[in-house]
């Protein structure tokens, strides 16, 4: 059935103690920062040919691969593969009843929601001056067709089909709700990935796409992107700069220094360290745009035991982890069923009553342990000898997500499970979560235009092969829910929807294969010195977060913010 896409948003930049972060700031220049690329490149230069500089994504090395399919490239997290290739319609994640047509100007769902039509917009060239054409794009639906292992959104496709300017892809049910992942799929040009055999291990160092850039330079430095001539709109912003940032105190240097121009990362005290000494250029908004949540491994001792994650649940004092791990910057949920508010208002209704306290009960959690025959021994409990203990497998350098993994370790630990942080790199974290080596582990959920798409990241099992997962990374295999999120996804307005989607989130309250913890900040921070029009709260066009790739649902969309900017007066 129609899945949800890998998310590769969301990422977390090590943000240092109070006493670090002044030192970055006193040490800030215009030179190349210590540990971290050369910032030559940055913003600073006046007028239309001001070079903007992202950070989405820290990485120790980087390698000249831009394909689109492989989401573990450092390159993917970092952003410049989403400037390359284009998909049919874009989607604005901070208002999810917007969208634009893209390499499609129109669609139409038909036969009961299990066919979609897209008219391929005309004009439109690769960047090597071909023309894109409609056998270009139902080349792509037959390839993520034939190949599994590129089939990152899951799609179920029957058959595709072309009709003078119109390709028709087909499924076996219907597919309302999963209009984002159909439509998000990364174009590709026939005449190249025709003749790469299996596209996911395709090394594509010289990327041919209809984006608004193509590959300027790489180095391990770095990569720049300039303009694309042959690109159907104008673009604004001539050269785009991705910097190789290994250490923490270089990134932060450039950010609180005006180096980087465009970031997405998480920062205790934002507004006092980085807007209140500029802010006439400096500025943030973090819409929530999904939810966090601790995600229990279900094939796993002890957290495959639901009175386990009942009395986890219970334990945590999410209040706590929004205020002190995430710096105030997320809020707790307080829905048992982990719908994220406000973003998702139109469709919470029919679960509006179904609460829980921002705040940890303890003494709840015991009692639920207590029942289910654990024994409470030398302030921790045990069953059948075995000790109950959670490891909390995060990356180190998501500083967030390690905070917030410290303090739930001593909120169990106070309801006696002996919980601790195991702190990873990043890669070893994807590594682990992909292939289910873990015990338990923070995660955001997916973006989405509907709760459907929450839910489908959480709880689909198609998401998961024997080797990996894009998805349900507790491993839940559960046919009834597969059957609800299918029918789910064949209803077409938002009253059918939420009434639709009640039985999921009672199931997700009562059984808890995830453990709803706080919104998921959709974090963007942006420096408006050079370059102004950038997304905000008064005008949500976009969210702002800057991403690996804008091909799918639920990873931004950088390439309509560089279209909306202009040069600063």
């Amino acid at each position: 059935m129609p899945t949800k896409r890998h998310l590769a948003a969301k990422r977390s930049l090590a943000v240092l103690a109070a006493a670090m972060l002044a030192a970055a700031l006193a040490a800030c220049s215009s030179g190349s920062s210590s540990g971290s690329s050369s910032a030559g490149s940055a913003a600073g230069s006046s007028g239309s040919q001001a070079t903007l500089t992202m950070e989405s994504s820290p990485e120790n090395t980087i390698t000249d691969d831009f394909n689109p399919f492989v989401s573990t490239n450092p390159i993917q997290g970092m952003g410049p593969t989403g400037l390359i290739y284009e998909p049919l319609i874009q989607f604005d994640l901070a208002n999810p009843t917007v969208n634009y047509p893209w390499l499609a100007t129109h669609y139409a769902f038909s036969n009961g929601g299990k066919s979609v039509t897209f008219t391929i917009r005309t004009g439109v060239k690769w960047s090597n001056g071909t023309a894109l054409t409609p056998a270009d794009v139902a080349f792509t639906y037959n390839l993520v067709k034939k190949y599994p292992d590129i089939n990152l959104g899951g799609l179920d496709i029957s058959s595709v089909s072309t009709s003078g300017d119109t390709v028709t892809v087909n499924f076996p049910t219907p597919q309302y709700a999963n209009l984002e992942n159909i439509a998000g799929q990364a174009i590709l040009p026939e005449a190249i990935w025709s003749k790469v055999g299996d596209p996911a291990k395709f090394t594509d160092a010289n990327p041919v796409g209809t984006g608004p850039y193509v590959l300027g330079s790489f180095t391990q430095e770095g990569v720049t992107m300039t303009a694309n001539p042959h690109y159907w709109q104008p673009v604004p912003v001539k050269k785009v700069f991705f910097p190789v940032y290994t250490s923490n105190t270089g990134a932060l240097t450039a950010l609180f220094s005006g180096q980087i121009t465009w970031t997405g990362n998480y920062i205790p005290g934002l507004q006092q360290k980085f807007v209140d000494p500029s802010p006439s250029t400096h500025h943030f908004w973090e819409a929530a745009g999904s939810s966090n949540a601790l995600i229990p491994n279900l094939n796993q001792w002890p957290t495959s035991q639901l009175p386990v994650r009942q009395a986890i649940s219970a334990a945590l004092n999410r209040a706590a982890i929004g205020q002190d791990g995430e710096a105030g910057l997320e809020s707790a949920l307080t829905n048992s069923t982990g719908i994220t508010l406000p973003t998702y208002s139109a469709w919470s209704a029919p679960v509006a009553s179904m609460t829980q306290s921002p705040t940890s009960d303890p003494s709840a959690a015991k009692s639920i342990l207590e029942k289910a025959g654990w024994t409470l021994k030398n302030g921790f409990f045990y069953q059948d000898g075995k000790e109950l203990t959670i490891a909390i497998t995060d990356p180190t350098s998501y500083t967030d997500y390690a905070a917030d993994a410290e303090l739930m370790a001593q909120q169990l630990k106070a309801a006696g499970i002996n919980a601790s942080f195991d702190g990873v790199s990043v890669n070893a974290w994807d590594n682990d979560v992909s292939t289910g080596d873990f015990q338990a582990t923070i995660h955001w959920s997916s973006d989405g235009i509907t709760p459907y798409q929450l839910y489908d990241n959480w709880l689909d099992d198609t998401l998961v092969t024997p080797s990996s997962a894009t998805g349900d990374y507790e491993r839940l295999k559960d046919p009834a829910i597969e059957t609800d999120l299918q029918k789910l996804n064949g209803d077409k307005t938002v009253a059918e929807q939420a009434t639709d989607l009640a039985p999921i989130e009672r199931f997700v309250s009562s059984d808890l294969p995830v453990i709803p913890t706080t919104t998921a900040a959709d974090w963007f921070e942006y420096n408006s010195q050079d370059f102004t029009g950038w997304p905000t709260q008064s005008d949500p066009y976009d969210s702002g977060q800057p991403s690996g790739t804008n091909n799918g649902p639920g990873t931004g969309t950088d390439e309509v913010v560089l279209l909306h900017l202009k040069a600063a007066s």
